[in-house]
This record gives C-alpha cells, structure tokens and sequence, in this order.
C-alpha cells in the first residue's frame, strides 16, 4: 500500500506490540489519543487492514464467528511487515519531504484580498492559535497529573512547538503589512487601485458579470413587486397585445 496514510503504519505498529482484531486497535489508538495524529474511522481502517493484509504485511492468525454475528479475525505482523514498518519509520524521521498546508496555499494568493482586510483575518489567526495552544496546554496538564510518560506525548509537544512557530511568524507578517513607510504593500495597493479602475462597476469579491446578473434579477422581483402591487390595489393591467400567427 502506499506509504501516504500513516493509518497504516498505525496498523503495522500496534501489531508490532501483539496480534489484535480491528475493534481492538481502534479502541486502543484512541485510549492513546492517536486520532489528534492520525485521521482514524472504522471504515478507513478495515480498508487499511485488508490493503496489509493483501500486500503481505499482516495476515489473519484466526478467525471466529458467534452465531449470526459478522466474522472476528485477530491479525499478527509478518516478518514482511516488520520490515515494512521499520523501512517506512526510517523515511518518515529522517526525510523531510514536501507537504501542502491549506494556510500556505492561502498566503500564496493573499494579494486577491486588500491589505487591511488580510491584516484582519491574521490577526483572528492569531486568537485562534492562542485558544489552541491553551487547550492543548490543558490537556498535556492532565497527562502530567496522570504521570504518563513524556514519551507517548511527544506528537503533542510537537503540535504545540509548530503553533508558537506559526504564532511567531504570523505577528511579524501582520506586522510587515502595518508598517508606516509601506514598502511591503504599495504594489499590493496599487494592483487593487489599477483593477478597481479598470473594472468599476466590479463589486469586491464578485465579477462584473455576477454583479449584472444579480442586478437583473432584482430588476427582475422589482417588476414583480408592482404587479403584485397592481393586481391588490384591483388596478387591470394593460391587454396583452394579439399575436400574429405566422403562416
């Protein structure tokens, strides 16, 4: 299977520790609060469970059945699949590689938006992250009550470490697009100047075609508006004109 879903290597893990059925591992990756890490529902996993299984990564040691109930297999790892979940630990910790978050597809296209107004949104980002950073600080509070080891929390601590980053590097940004001389943004205000004038009857955020579309339509429920105010007040509208039929 692809080394993409870190599902899988979830599966591969858990078996490492001893077999399991799939209820089982379920249960225990979210006793462990995996599921803050890895995205984890019954449906994806059995899907996982039987790509491993197929591949050669794991096989079903036993399978039982009570009455009507659907067939319980308990899964073990193969030798194959120890191999496979050591390879793929190793290509995880040690390569970085190029993921796509949905905040850095947005800064690349923040110049669609006024600079006061992405100065705004930044700094509601900035609430956010403060309200996340609290929350998860709670709940690292609570693990250390119950004397769990820092070990099994260190995603966690590794969430955190990249909010305060992001934090960090948001302030300097709103910051950058405050600042008095205006360096950073002049050619940003005056790309929005040229096509406000180059596109006047443009309302921001909607294409001139949008706009005229929508102005017809209230034309439109206008016009109605007095028919109906016409057909109350028991004034006859004008006669249809006849049609000529064309032979």
């Amino acid at each position: 299977m692809s080394r993409k879903n870190p599902l899988g290597l979830a599966v591969l893990a858990l078996l490492a520790e001893r077999p399991m059925h799939p209820y089982e591992m379920a249960v225990t990756l979210r006793q462990r609060a995996k599921e803050a890490s890895i995205k984890l529902n019954y449906g994806s996993l059995y899907t996982v469970i039987g790509s491993l299984e197929r591949e050669g990564h794991i096989h079903a040691r036993e399978r039982t059945r009570e009455g009507t109930r659907p067939e319980r297999s308990v899964y073990e790892l193969t030798q194959f699949g120890e191999v496979e979940l050591h390879e793929w630990m190793y290509d995880l910790l040690a390569r970085p590689v190029k993921e796509y978050p949905q905040f850095e597809a947005a800064l690349s296209l923040m110049p669609v938006l006024q600079p006061d107004e992405v100065a705004t949104l930044l700094a509601e980002r900035i609430a956010r992250i403060d309200r996340e950073i609290e929350k998860v600080g709670h709940i690292l509070g609570s693990v250390a009550v119950r004397a769990l080891p820092r070990l099994f929390t260190i995603e966690t601590e590794y969430y955190v470490a990249m909010l305060e980053a992001e934090r960090e590097w948001v302030v300097k940004l709103v910051q950058l697009i405050n600042k008095s001389d205006g360096k950073f943004t002049s050619e940003w205000r005056a790309l929005h100047t040229r096509q406000y004038k180059a596109a006047p009857a443009t309302k921001r955020g909607r294409s001139t075609k949008e706009v005229e579309r929508k102005e017809s339509a209230a034309m439109n429920s206008a016009t109605k508006a007095r028919r109906s105010s016409t057909a109350a007040g028991n004034e006859k509208p004008p006669e249809p004109r006849a049609r000529t039929r064309k032979r």
